[in-house]
């Protein structure tokens, strides 16, 4: 079956014959990137454009693996996160209408959230600054995440009415969440009078000329054309993976190709907002403690192979995509795939490699040969909890090359790292490592007792239950092990990550307890990623 595809071949104006050449061979070098993608598969789109103009637009694979649809250039597919960025431009179209400012207090519009101690502007919301915990690490510790039913924002925002704490004060980290832009969403709704979708249509998708694209805001309606989504492999099975969610501002725009590189072309040459809107949407964030984020308004502003991308990456259920505009070069690259194990970052990226004229040349250096004396490693040796997150990394003289990909010792503790040095400090039960990231953050990782060989399972079997949350926790002993039931068909084992301190999984990450001063477990703290710190308490034993 024939898939549509769109090349101009023009589009591109070459130097000399070896150039021209390129411009012909492009859509072959194109479809070879994409070639595990077959009538047996589900697949990807592709848009590439340069100068304003589409270089090539392909569709691989299957929409439909059940009813042989193929997935071509013209497919709808579904964001995932790269849906922030319209729901950012929404917030500032508001702001340049003088309806809202993006350093208002989001309390202003949004009288649910409660008074934290601290003020949480829009802009934090569109950051990842706002300290608000993640909705999805909230729903997971529930077991209610997604497909076990319904949400919408209205869900966020109820989780986040119940809250008592931030993951941290505003604007003084990043951390990844969600919630932001569920509740950036809701803002939009109340400020415009209208919903999220018909003010995006009304004030972007209209006047650009993007017809094809708008929110999933009903998972019910039948949107023409779109592909299903799948995960899964070909040699286990293929298993149909939707987001059967009402929840958008987060996520949830279903686009084409061509719509795609509409969009992209607008941040480039600016014909709605004009360029005071993409110089607020591409403005990185500054934290309080003065460093400047990657992070933007729904688009992450950092190198790739020493040029400027300009980009965001999504998954949501089985859609998995990328989009990304180099500026300095005035390249665009769309990839949107309907399987998760479609890489979309890495595919649109060998697509770029064919047009952007410096990245072949940018060598990525190897790593140096590691020299690090046995007694230096040796000596640093034990179990360390990164403060904020509960992240533990074992060293042992071993593995301390591995730990810190280390590339050698400088001597006192300190060694140079790939991601960042590393240095050691302290003594006997109070040691640490500070790891200073090459994006300007530092972790800090203090030392823990290790797990005893023989846990005391009745120190923390009981019942726990939150103010935050609406889930009782049980933890009974089973099988000689702790293990942590939601509800009766919901049962997880706790393993052991250092004293008092266990493994859960299932959305729920790591379980810290707390003692009181007799010895006696109290309650514990959950830490799974994008939230922090969520409090239990045993109410019984």
């Amino acid at each position: 079956m024939h898939q549509r595809s769109v090349w101009f071949g023009a589009a591109l104006t070459f130097a000399g014959s070896a150039r021209a050449q390129q411009a012909a061979n492009l859509p072959a070098q194109i479809d070879q990137v994409f070639a595990r993608f077959d009538q047996t598969t589900p697949g990807c789109a592709v848009g590439l454009a340069k100068d304003g103009r589409t270089l090539y637009t392909h569709g691989y694979g299957l929409a439909n693996l059940e009813y042989r649809v193929p997935l071509t250039d013209s497919t709808v597919l579904e964001s995932g996160s790269v849906a922030k960025q319209f729901t950012a431009s929404a917030l500032v179209l508001l702001a340049q209408d003088g309806k809202l400012s993006l350093d208002d207090d989001i309390r202003k519009y949004l009288p649910e959230v409660p008074n934290f101690g601290h003020v949480i502007t829009i802009r934090n919301l569109l950051t990842h600054t706002s300290g608000l915990r993640d909705q999805w690490g909230l729903l997971g510790i529930e077991g209610l995440g997604p497909g076990t039913q319904v949400h919408s924002a209205l869900t966020t925002l109820d989780l986040v009415a119940h809250q008592k704490m931030l993951n941290f004060p505003p604007g003084s980290r990043y951390l990844y969440s969600n919630t932001g832009y569920a509740l950036a969403g809701l803002i939009v709704q109340r400020v415009s009078g209208m919903t999220l979708n018909a003010f995006t249509q009304e004030r972007l998708f209209k006047p650009l000329g993007m017809m094809h694209t708008r929110w999933r805001d009903d998972f019910t309606a039948v949107v023409p054309n779109r592909a299903t989504a799948y995960s899964g492999n070909a040699n286990t099975g293929f298993k149909t993976d939707m987001p059967f969610t009402n929840m958008i501002g987060n996520g949830g725009i279903l686009s084409t190709m061509s719509d795609l590189l509409i969009w992209n072309e607008n941040l480039d040459h600016p014909t709605v907002g004009g360029p005071s809107y993409v110089n607020t949407m591409q403005t990185r964030m500054r934290l309080t403690n003065g460093r400047t984020i990657t992070y933007a308004l729904g688009l992450i502003d950092a190198p790739y192979r020493g040029i400027r991308e300009v980009s965001h990456s999504g998954s949501t259920a089985g859609y998995q995509t990328f989009l990304a505009r180099y500026p300095e070069q005035h390249v665009s690259v769309a990839v949107w795939c309907n399987y998760t194990g479609a890489e979309p970052t890495a595919l649109a990226h060998k697509v770029v490699d064919l047009v952007l004229t410096d990245a072949a040349s940018v060598v990525q250096a190897g790593s140096p040969a590691v020299h690090i004396e046995a007694g230096d490693a040796a000596k640093w040796a034990g179990t360390y909890r990164e403060r904020f997150s509960d992240q533990t990394i074992s060293v042992s003289s071993e593995n301390l090359v591995a730990v810190i990909s280390g590339q050698g010792a400088k001597g006192g503790g300190r060694f140079n790292a790939l991601r960042g040095d590393v240095s050691f400090s302290g003594s006997g039960s109070h040691r640490a490592f500070t790891n200073a990231r090459p994006d300007g953050d530092t972790l800090v990782f203090d030392e823990v007792k290790p797990a005893p060989a023989q846990v005391r399972l009745a120190d923390y079997t009981g019942i726990y239950a939150s103010n935050e949350l609406d889930v009782r926790l049980v933890i009974g002993a089973k099988n000689g092990k702790l293990a942590l039931r939601r509800r009766p068909a919901d049962e997880l084992e706790l393993r052991p990550e250092y004293a008092d301190d266990f493994q859960a999984g299932g959305g729920l990450g790591t379980l810290r307890f707390s003692r009181d001063r007799s010895g006696a477990v109290t309650g514990f703290s959950i830490y799974a990623g994008r939230v922090v710190d969520v409090r239990f308490t045993r109410i019984a034993r």
